[in-house]
């Protein structure tokens, strides 16, 4: 019996089979997608139930996040050596069951473990689709098949965070883990008709190995290394040494893949200007984008003290426009200037992200909503007309490896940015809480007025006065805290508008996609 290609399924579908592939690959990316930003509202209960702090827990979203980008560069190998259907329908039984798993993890080693494979899946879905896409619409449909398809990469870590806190605030955090399962299930199903199975005249590809681990070893020294560093000392042997070991691994990695045969990734795609100032964004973008979901949820939670339902609806209102936003993005991308697109998608973000360095605990809930809605306005404007951009370029059999490697780079600064705004996050709130204690002194008028009412009221209480003095200074540490913790988020968000800022230097190097002509 003959394998069902692409040609095969058109022919017995017609041009419906466009629509039945989109659905299915949007549904697997939903399915996969939705847990990179539902976790994000779980984190306070999930470190409240093992014990950990935010150094150990930032791991949920980082370690996913880095999985992702490994995982993505994967997509060409697999669907040369298996086929689509069976890369499909594999990478989401593994989804399904990390999913089962992380619900039921006992502590938090296994759930890291479990959102490492469960980002790995996230990862290899999207180039997986981009090229599933790629493959069945015309190169005059592409942009607004990407702007479809971005519906599903986006909506879904948009409204997931609702998801997740209506499942938090009826049950617990452990069912935000079973959400993806429907879809996933559907998926199988739509997957097992839908996807081209793998054509018997294509060589089996063999596997970069070499090239996989020196790529892991790097991205996992370099990260644990950030994220640790705070605590160990910057200039700890043992920090050294990692941040040394990944360098080497990193600059080996690069000298193995420009001379392997099959490598792992062709980065001589970076040799065209244009695809390689699109990665640069990409990178920047995805460094804003998924630093910023996970910074807005823990600092509403933490410091405004909202419930988990609460935060996930802050976002419900930019999932929505982005929703309406990204159809519109990619009929424009086909139309207009990939870079007046670009730029003006960065210009939104940066706006939002400087409003979000003026917030504090008292910021109106529609305040913080608005922010994020110019995120997302900027994210919808600007992402189909990145990948559009970015592939155009690229000869059609370079569309595989372009696709992974555009994915790779966003996904890429996604890790670095949670990461390193982590870090940032925990110095800059050491160094306001030292610079706040510094004046909290016997001589400052306003401290002492301050410990006296304290005084006051717990002598009111019913404390006894040998205690009263301790509590009131006890209290003052935590409004400290408090305060260098909201100075913290506020010089983190600022950190995200200026790395939006410098994303401008190489959209504009992209120049104008459309006077080039699709590949």
């Amino acid at each position: 019996m003959p394998a069902e290609t692409t040609e095969l399924l058109f022919a017995r579908y017609g041009p419906r089979y466009r629509s039945y592939a989109t659905i299915t690959v949007m549904l697997a990316t939903v399915a996969a997608m939705m847990t990179t930003t539902t976790v994000n509202v779980a984190i306070p209960d999930i470190m409240g139930a093992f014990g950990i702090g935010q150094d150990r827990a930032q791991w949920f979203s980082t370690g996913a996040l880095a999985a992702m980008t490994v995982a993505m560069l994967l997509n060409a190998w697999l669907i040369r050596s298996f086929g689509q259907r069976k890369t499909l329908i594999g990478a989401l039984c593994l989804f399904i069951v990390s999913m089962l798993l992380a619900g039921l993890s006992p502590n938090e080693t296994m759930l890291i473990f479990c959102r490492v494979a469960q980002g790995a899946v996230a990862g290899l879905m999207q180039p997986f689709s981009v090229y599933t896409l790629f493959r069945v619409f015309p190169p005059h449909q592409r942009g607004s098949a990407m702007g479809l398809f971005g519906i599903s990469v986006i909506l879904g870590p948009a409204l997931g965070p609702t998801l997740g806190g209506i499942m938090i605030e009826h049950f617990n955090w452990r069912y935000v883990f079973f959400l993806g399962i429907p879809f996933s299930a559907v998926a199988i199903l739509l997957g097992s008709l839908f996807m081209p199975e793998r054509e018997e005249s294509d060589a089996r590809a063999s596997f970069d190995w070499t090239g996989f681990m020196l790529l892991t070893a790097s991205l996992a020294c370099l990260l644990i290394g950030l994220s640790n560093g705070q605590r160990e000392g910057w200039y700890s042997d043992y920090i050294v040494t990692l941040l040394g070991f990944a360098a080497a691994s990193a600059a080996a990695f690069v000298a193995w893949e420009l001379h392997a045969s099959q490598p792992l990734v062709d980065l001589r795609v970076l040799v065209n200007p244009r695809f390689a100032a699109a990665a640069a964004v990409a990178f920047i973008f995805g460094a804003g984008l998924f630093g910023s979901i996970y910074l807005v949820p823990l600092f509403v939670q933490t410091v405004q003290g909202f419930t988990p339902l609460t935060s996930g609806l802050l976002l419900m209102p930019g999932g929505l426009v982005l929703g309406l936003l990204m159809p519109i993005g990619g009929f424009l991308s086909d139309r207009l200037s990939a870079r007046a697109l670009i730029i003006a998608g960065l210009f939104f973000a940066s706006l939002s992200a400087y409003s979000l360095a003026n917030v504090d605990a008292n910021t109106p809930f529609w305040t913080v909503a608005r922010c994020v809605i110019f995120f997302y306005t900027g994210l919808g404007l600007s992402k189909p007309a990145l990948i559009v951009a970015a592939l155009r370029p690229l000869r059609p059999d370079q569309l595989g490896q372009g696709a992974g490697m555009i994915n790779f780079s966003r996904q890429l600064g996604g890790a670095f940015g949670v990461n390193l705004l982590s870090v940032i996050l925990d110095r800059r709130t050491f160094f306001h809480g030292n610079a706040l204690a510094s004046v909290q002194t016997s001589g400052n008028s306003g401290t002492a007025e301050f410990l006296r009412r304290m005084q006051e009221l717990l002598t009111q209480a019913g404390v006894p006065p040998d205690l009263q003095l301790s509590g009131a200074l006890h209290f003052l540490d935590r409004v400290v805290y408090a305060q260098a913790y909201t100075l913290g988020f506020r010089d983190s968000f600022l950190v995200v508008g200026i790395v939006f800022t410098v994303a401008l230097i190489p959209a504009w190097i992209m120049g104008k996609s459309r006077a080039e002509q699709p590949a």
